[in-house]
């Protein structure tokens, strides 16, 4: 049998390339723990229902685009965590804020936040929920989430937030 050091040096390379290949090969294959006796679960654990919206949901809050009160599709999947979680709490009352970021008039922008708080009670209101349950306000600029005169200020505070009164 020869030695390592016996062959050329055109064997070795080939060698050593054969060696590393198989070394990454095997470091980048996922462990397969099923053959280990483990499952590999990836669902979400469950939150307990202590009876607080912000500890069952995954956000109290949904974002709205500049000078809008269009729901977008992400504030839509919020909204309807947050609508199956009043549907099956019937006791539990909210109060959902609008909120504006810092440009335009504080009139115009206590309308704005009206008109965001009433878009995402109608959602829910459309989902099942009893509007008697939910009161809109609009704070307008007033109660910025973020100070800041830049867009990732202002994106955070044009929002409507829910508020549980019981």
């Amino acid at each position: 049998m020869t030695s390592f050091h016996e062959l050329s040096w055109p064997t070795k390379a080939l060698s050593a390339a054969a060696a590393l290949v198989m070394m990454l090969s095997l470091t980048g294959c996922p462990t397969n723990d099923a053959t280990k006796g483990e499952t590999t679960d990836t669902t979400p654990p469950v939150k307990p229902d202590d009876g607080m919206l912000v500890t069952a949901v995954s956000s109290d809050r949904v974002f709205f685009d500049y000078d809008s009160a269009e729901l977008r599709p992400d504030a839509q999947a919020t909204l309807q965590e947050i609508g199956a979680w009043l549907v099956g709490h019937p006791d539990k009352t909210v109060t959902i804020e609008g909120h504006c970021d810092e440009r335009g008039t504080r009139e115009y922008n206590l309308a704005l936040g009206e008109w965001r708080a009433q878009a995402v009670a109608s959602y829910l209101a459309a989902s099942g929920v009893d509007p008697s349950r939910m009161q809109t306000v609009s704070y307008g600029k007033e109660r910025p989430a973020m100070v800041g005169s830049d867009e990732s200020a202002w994106a955070q505070n044009r929002r409507a937030v829910f508020v549980q009164l019981n």
